[in-house]
């Protein structure tokens, strides 16, 4: 491979061309994609910048084209409310039982217009399944490793030991071909999140396998529109640095389609931070205020009336917002670099009357309403 090639291919070098940063990266993305995966895709063609696009922003750098979300098999709008809260039961004890099923698969990712990253899964998405329940319940969840690598799940949370999804306790790494049913009391209510904990712990994470965890409090929360928004990012050269940012994976997929809300309403953010390689990342309000819950693991904000967060690797918390004026409303981190590298969408905020048309232009409908408006798991609404 050409010096020139290699060159071309640092996300700095990228920035430094000054044509679209975003833009310019679709094509060199693609050549090193090329370069290091070239089963079955075709390079992308490197494409111009958007100008003046409807919803653009900080130098109208979106990148040009949409991502296939039907072959990818899943929408990262869809992302932001499809929670999984398992088969439901009760044990003799009268326990509420939660079953769900997780399986590892390796699987190409569409994670910019043209740009493919060879990514590890849980059930065939980046981020994984939104898993949700109440604190107190039994969760047992089935991982079958379909790869080529030994796998794990390791939840953050309180667990016994054996259930710690790491190397050298209970089961540690799960085969290629192997199972492993994880059972454990879902506690502390929070935002969490799950991820492998197989060595190398970088590779795998940044490959794609993590998912966030919902554990509601009991007597679940106030009602409010909410959302799920994982923070991630690609490095599609495998140079130990990102040149995709997003969240729920797809660059400026929310700057392309901004996500309706109602003007007045609550909004809730469940966000977490899995980025690799980038030791932080933030979180960015335009024109408005938001109260933080670090880790939710509190009924009571623990940061009020601020419109950034840092979050480290691994971090998360909860953000609750609401729109006093109707308009698009950005929301991105305050690291520059990543908002032009794809992590930067927005809100489209609407009068009541106006909602049903903002949800045709998102591409979502009555039931992605109902599931961002539908509760917490406390109270039996979903169990």
């Amino acid at each position: 491979m050409s010096a020139w090639l290699r060159s071309l291919r640092s996300r700095r070098d990228v920035l430094r061309t000054g044509l679209g940063s975003a833009a310019a990266l679709v094509g060199s993305v693609a050549l090193g994609q090329s370069a290091t995966h070239p089963a079955g895709h075709t390079p992308a063609t490197p494409t111009p910048p958007v100008k003046g696009g409807a919803h653009a922003g900080h130098g109208n750098n979106l990148m040009v084209g949409k991502v296939d979300h039907a072959r990818n098999g899943f929408d990262p709008m869809e992302v932001l409310t499809d929670w999984d809260t398992g088969q439901v039961s009760r044990l003799p004890s009268g326990q509420v039982l939660r079953e769900y099923t997780m399986t590892a698969l390796e699987k190409d990712i569409e994670i910019a217009p043209g740009v493919f990253f060879p990514a590890w899964t849980y059930n065939g998405r980046v981020p994984g399944p939104t898993l949700r329940c109440t604190e107190g319940d039994r969760l047992r969840i089935t991982f079958n490793n379909h790869t080529s690598h030994p796998h794990t799940i390791h939840f953050h949370g309180v667990h016994p030991a054996e259930m710690d999804g790491v190397p050298g306790a209970g089961p540690g790494e799960i085969p290629p071909g192997g199972r492993f049913v994880y059972e454990f009391d879902a506690e502390p209510f929070g935002c969490h999140l799950y991820h492998c904990h197989a060595t190398s712990l970088k590779r795998h994470i940044h490959k794609g396998m993590y998912g966030a965890f919902i554990v509601d409090p009991k007597g679940g929360r106030p009602p409010a529109r909410e959302f799920v928004m994982v923070q991630n990012a690609f490095d599609t050269n495998f140079d130990g640095g990102n040149e995709v940012y997003a969240v729920n994976t797809v660059g400026f997929e929310f700057a392309r389609r901004p996500i309706p809300i109602k003007k007045g309403e609550l909004v809730r953010i469940y966000l977490v931070n899995i980025l690799e390689f980038d030791l932080i990342n933030s979180f960015h309000l335009h024109a408005n205020f938001f109260n933080y819950y670090d880790t939710g693991t509190t009924l009571e904000p623990t940061l009020r009336i601020v419109d950034t967060i840092m979050q480290a690797q691994g971090q998360r918390g909860i953000l609750e917002f609401t729109y006093k004026y109707p308009g698009n409303f950005m929301f991105h981190p305050h690291i520059s670099e990543f908002t032009e590298l794809g992590w930067m969408g927005s809100f489209q905020v609407v009068e009541p009357v106006n909602y049903a048309a903002a949800l045709r232009e998102a591409g979502v409908d009555a039931g992605w309403d109902r599931r961002a408006t539908g509760g917490s798991t406390a109270g039996g609404r979903r169990a």
